[in-house]
Order: C-alpha cells, then structure tokens, then sequence
C-alpha cells in the first residue's frame, strides 16, 4: 500500500544535522506513528513520505522551512525555572519542555537564576537543515476512530 491521504504510516528515522552528526535516532523503541495527510507531520518529511511503501528506505534532506522553520530574532523569555521540565538542575546550551497554551514546546536555556531562567523559545533545530534516513516499516488505511481525531492510534501514536 502506498502512503496516501488517511493512511497511518509507521516509520523509524535517524535525524542529522548539515555536518552529518546524528541528532535523534528512534530505533531504540517504537517506530513513530502518524496520519498522513492530517498536518502531524513537519510538512517537507511528509511530503517525502507520499507515494512510498512499507520496506522502502530513503533519505530526505530538508531545508529550514521545510523543516523547524527560520530562527525568529529577539525571541528570549524569561520564565520561572518551576515550569522547566527534564532535568533538576538546569545550565545554558540545555532543552526543556515547556507546556503552553499550544501545547508542550522545547526552549534553550540561555541565562539561570535563583527562580527565573531566560530562554530562546525558537525550536533548537530552527534555521537548520537537517536530513532524515527514514525506513518505512508499515502503511495501512486509517480506522474512522482515527480519521475523526485527526491523528494515528496504537503503538508509535495516540493512546486515549
């Protein structure tokens, strides 16, 4: 089955930067689980996936606005360091999670103080190109459960 409109595709990936260095691999769990078609997906690595089929392994090259986006200037916020999430003690260069009105979103870590940290809210891969190797393990048609909620069910995916 090809990946069109209303399939959930699981894929496993491997994310690198420009010089090569491996950024995230996800083969030490499950493979990712996504709805293609339902914007779940950064829109440049879905539009590589359309037509593809289980078994089928390719790289795709994306550049920043296919990607995280561009890095938007004058973007630092400072927050109280109790809605930091992932680590205890917290240094600059460092990611967290921060949960928004959006949503969670990852920041960097600029500046820490006693109560308040000062943070870069741009995606820490934003202005980067970035490749993903993707190997396509699985394609199937979407159950209407799933079509309805706008997103992929099972394991790689949403649990309810």
């Amino acid at each position: 089955m090809e990946i069109t409109k209303d399939c959930v595709v699981q894929f496993h990936y491997n994310l690198r930067d420009a010089e090569g260095n491996e950024l995230e691999n996800s083969r030490k769990g499950d493979p990712m689980a996504y709805l293609h078609g339902h914007q779940n997906m950064m829109a440049g690595l879905e539009k590589a996936l359309e037509g593809h089929s289980a078994g089928d392994i390719f790289s795709v090259t994306l550049a920043p606005e296919d990607a995280y986006g561009s890095r938007t200037e004058d973007s630092e916020q400072r927050i109280p360091v109790k809605h930091l999430q992932g680590a205890k003690k917290w240094r600059p260069g460092m990611v967290a999670s921060v949960q928004t009105d959006q949503g969670v979103r990852q920041v960097q870590i600029l500046k820490v103080g006693k109560f308040m940290v000062t943070v870069d809210t741009n995606h820490p891969l934003a202005g980067k190109t970035i490749t993903f190797d993707v190997e396509v393990t699985d394609v199937r048609a979407a159950s209407a459960e799933e079509i309805s909620h706008g997103h992929a069910h099972g394991v790689g995916g949403h649990h309810h």
